[in-house]
C-alpha cells in the first residue's frame, strides 16, 4: 500500500469533489441480448449473463419502471425475491430494506458504481433515490464482501441512470394525483459507440398523508437531476463521469428534514494490452441531514473512494486484480468520539470457465483503522446440464462494519462493538426458454455478532440463522408479460429462536401487464406476512400481515405521446411494517392515483 495509499490520498485531497466512470460493460452491452436472461454487472464486476453470473439476481428494465411508474425507490424492491420493505409511512419517510432476513445496512446500495451510504446510521437513505430517473436496476442477493468490501452481506442494490439504446432520445413529463401530489420531469440523451452523454431532471411534491392513526398529512419534496458522460478515444482509452444529487425536504411525526443525497464520479479505463486493461475510479458520495424537532441536529456524511481494476483474460478465462481506498468523514451538531475513518483493501477475481462448467473465486482483505482486520473469500460453481438448464452453488464469507452511532453516538454508541461476521451457502437451479424462465434458489447464513441495536443502546445478537427458499419466474408472449416471486424464510435469533425484529418471512409478487395495439394494461399483487417489532418498554409487539393490489393503463395518444395512469393500493388496505416508540403504527398512505403525460421521442 505503499504506493497506492499516497496516489489515492493525492486525487481526493487536492479537489472537492472526485469522479467515478460510468460502466463501459453496460454501455457496450448488446442491444440483441435476451431480455429473459439479461446482461448484468454488478454480480462479478463485469459483464455476465444473469445465468452465466452464478449469482441470485432481479433485472428490473426502463421498460419495467416505465410501466410500474413508482413514485418511490422502495416500490420497485418491494416483495422482490428474497426483499421485505419496511419504513415509517409513505413518502419519503425512513424507509429499511431487508434482503435474505438481513439488515437495511447490510446491503450495498450503488449508483451507476458509486456507493452511497450514511456513516451515522450504517445504511443508505433508500427513500431519497429518485425512481423517475433510473434506467435499470440489477438485484444480486447473496453475500458479496469478497467483492464490495463492508456491509455486502444481503447483496448489493445497483441503480443506473444511463441508457443503453444507441441514438438520440429525449422526454418531458409531467403529472399529478391526490395528495396533492405532483411530478415535473425532462431529459435527453445521446448515445453511439464512442460518446454517450445523459442528462435529466425531476421534481416531485406531495402533501402526503398521516403517518400515524389520527395524526396530520406529511408532506415530502424532492428535487433531483443526472449527467453523464463517455468518450472513447481511438486509442481505446475511455473517459467519463456520472453524477446524481436528489435535495429537499420530508415530515415526520415530530418535525421535519431536509436532506441531499449525492453521488458523483468518474475514471479512465485503458488497454495495456490486448489481454490487459486497467481503471482507476474516483467517487464521492453525500448523505446530509438536518433535522428539526425537539432534538434538532446536523448529520453529514462524505464517503471518498478511489478504485483500481486490472482486468486480464487467458483464453476463456478472466481474472481481477485491484485495489481500493475509502475515506468516511462525519460533521455533526452531535460530538462524537470520532469523526473520521479510512479503509484499505486489496481484491482479487477468477473467473474461470471449462466449457459446460464455470468456476467463481473471490478473496478480498479490508484493513480499517476503526475496526481493524477483514478477509472474505467466495466459490462460485455452476454447470450446464443443457442449453435451458444450469445448476449452481456458492458460498462465502462476509462482514458488516459497526456504523458511527453504533460505536460513538453519545449514550448510545459501543466502542467495543465487533463487526458482524457470516458465512452463507447457496444452491439454485434454473431453467430459461425462449419466452419463458424460472429460477429457484435455497440459501442459509449462519452469522456472529448480528447488529440488532436496541431503542436507546447499540447491541448484537450473538448468534443468528438465516435460511430460505426463493422461486421466480417470467413470461412474455404475443404482447403479454408475467412475473412472479415467492419468498419463505426462517430468519431466528438462536438463542431465543425467536423471529428477528422487523423482517417478514414470506412474500409474495405477481405482475401481469399486456399491450394491446396503442393501450396498455397492467397489475401487480403483492403480499408480506407479519413481523414483530421490539417497542422500548412496551416488548415485543406483532405487526400483522397485509397484500396490496395495484392497477396501471397506459395509452399512445398521438405520435411519441402516452399518458399514464396508476392506481395504487386500489382496495384503500390499512397496514403498517414499523412501530413508534410509543407503540403506534406507522401507517402507510392508502388509495392513491396518478395520471401523467410523456411525451418522448428515439431516433
Amino acid at each position: 500500500m505503499n504506493v497506492y495509499r499516497p496516489l489515492a490520498c493525492l486525487l481526493w485531497a487536492g479537489a472537492s469533489i472526485s469522479v467515478f466512470s460510468l460502466p463501459s460493460a453496460l454501455a457496450d452491452e448488446s442491444d440483441q441480448a435476451a431480455e429473459l436472461d439479461p446482461i448484468v454487472v454488478t454480480a462479478t464486476l463485469g459483464p455476465r449473463t444473469v445465468g452465466e453470473s452464478l449469482s441470485s439476481v432481479t433485472v428490473i428494465s426502463a421498460e419495467d419502471i416505465r410501466e410500474q411508474q413508482p413514485k418511490e425507490f422502495s416500490e420497485l424492491l418491494e416483495s422482490q425475491p428474497g426483499v421485505s420493505v419496511s419504513g415509517n409511512g409513505s413518502f419519503g419517510k425512513q424507509t429499511s430494506v431487508f434482503m435474505r432476513g438481513q439488515a437495511s445496512d447490510a446491503t450495498v446500495l450503488l449508483v451507476d458504481g458509486v456507493r452511497i451510504r450514511s456513516a451515522t446510521v450504517g445504511g443508505p437513505a433508500w427513500q431519497y433515490l429518485p425512481p423517475q430517473l433510473l434506467k435499470r436496476v440489477e438485484i444480486v442477493r447473496g453475500g458479496r464482501s469478497s467483492l464490495y468490501g463492508a456491509d455486502a452481506v444481503g447483496g448489493v442494490v445497483q441503480a443506473f441512470t444511463t441508457p443503453r439504446e444507441r441514438g438520440e432520445s429525449g422526454w418531458v413529463e409531467a403529472g399529478g394525483g391526490n395528495l396533492d401530489t405532483q411530478q415535473y420531469g425532462a431529459g435527453f440523451s445521446s448515445v453511439t459507440d464512442q460518446t454517450s452523454v445523459n442528462i435529466a431532471a425531476n421534481y416531485f411534491r406531495t402533501d402526503g398523508a398521516p403517518v400515524i392513526e389520527g395524526g396530520e398529512d406529511k408532506g415530502y419534496d424532492n428535487m433531483s437531476g443526472v449527467a453523464s458522460a463517455r468518450h472513447e478515444f481511438s486509442n481505446g482509452v475511455e473517459v467519463g463521469f456520472s453524477s446524481l444529487s436528489a435535495v429537499g425536504n420530508s415530515e415526520y411525526e415530530g418535525g421535519d428534514q431536509d436532506f441531499r443525497f449525492q453521488t458523483v464520479g468518474g475514471g479512465i479505463e485503458v488497454p495495456i494490452t490486448s489481454h490487459w486493461r486497467s481503471s482507476l475510479h474516483l467517487s464521492e458520495a453525500r448523505d446530509e441531514l438536518e433535522v428539526f424537532s425537539s432534538f434538532p441536529g446536523v448529520f453529514d456524511t462524505r464517503t471518498r473512494n478511489s478504485r483500481l481494476e486490472n482486468w486480464l483474460t487467458a483464453g476463456t478465462h478472466e481474472f481481477v486484480l485491484g485495489a481500493e481506498y475509502t475515506v468516511d468523514q462525519v460533521e455533526s451538531t452531535t460530538a462524537y468520539e470520532e469523526s473520521s475513518r479510512s479503509n484499505e483493501a486489496y481484491f482479487g477475481q477468477a473467473l474461470l470457465n471449462f466449457g459446460p462448467a464455470d468456476l467463481h473465486l473471490s478473496l478480498r482483505n479490508d484493513d480499517n483503522e476503526a475496526y481493524g482486520n477483514q478477509t472474505t473469500w467466495g466459490v462460485g460453481v455452476g454447470y450446464a446440464l443443457s442449453a435451458n438448464y444450469r445448476v449452481r452453488a456458492n458460498t462465502g464469507t462476509s462482514f458488516k462494519a459497526p456504523s458511527f452511532n453504533d460505536l460513538y453516538f453519545p449514550g448510545f454508541g459501543d466502542p467495543t462493538l465487533e463487526p458482524e461476521e457470516a458465512i452463507s451457502y447457496e444452491a439454485g437451479i434454473e431453467g430459461r426458454y425462449d419466452q419463458w424462465f424460472w429460477d429457484l434458489a435455497v440459501y442459509q447464513s449462519d452469522v456472529e455478532d448480528l447488529s440488532l441495536p436496541s431503542q436507546n443502546q447499540a447491541g448484537s445478537v450473538p448468534e443468528a440463522r438465516l435460511r430460505g427458499v426463493e422461486l421466480s419466474s417470467g413470461w412474455e408472449n404475443n404482447g403479454w408479460s408475467l412475473r412472479a416471486a415467492v419468498s419463505v424464510g426462517n430468519f431466528e435469533n438462536k438463542e431465543t429462536s425467536r423471529q428477528l425484529a422487523r423482517r417478514a418471512e414470506r412474500t409474495a409478487r405477481l405482475g401481469l401487464d399486456k399491450q394491446l395495439g396503442t393501450w396498455g394494461f397492467g397489475t401487480t399483487v403483492r403480499a408480506e406476512s407479519h413481523r414483530y417489532d421490539d417497542v422500548f418498554g412496551v416488548g415485543r409487539q406483532r405487526i400483522p400481515g397485509y397484500g396490496v393490489w395495484d392497477l396501471r393503463v397506459s395509452k399512445e395518444f398521438a405520435k411519441d405521446w402516452h399518458a399514464y395512469l396508476t392506481v395504487d393500493n386500489v382496495l384503500d388496505n390499512k397496514y403498517a411494517t414499523v412501530k413508534d416508540f410509543n407503540n403506534n403504527d406507522f401507517i402507510v398512505a392508502g388509495r392513491t392515483a396518478f395520471l401523467s403525460v410523456r411525451y418522448e421521442f428515439a431516433r
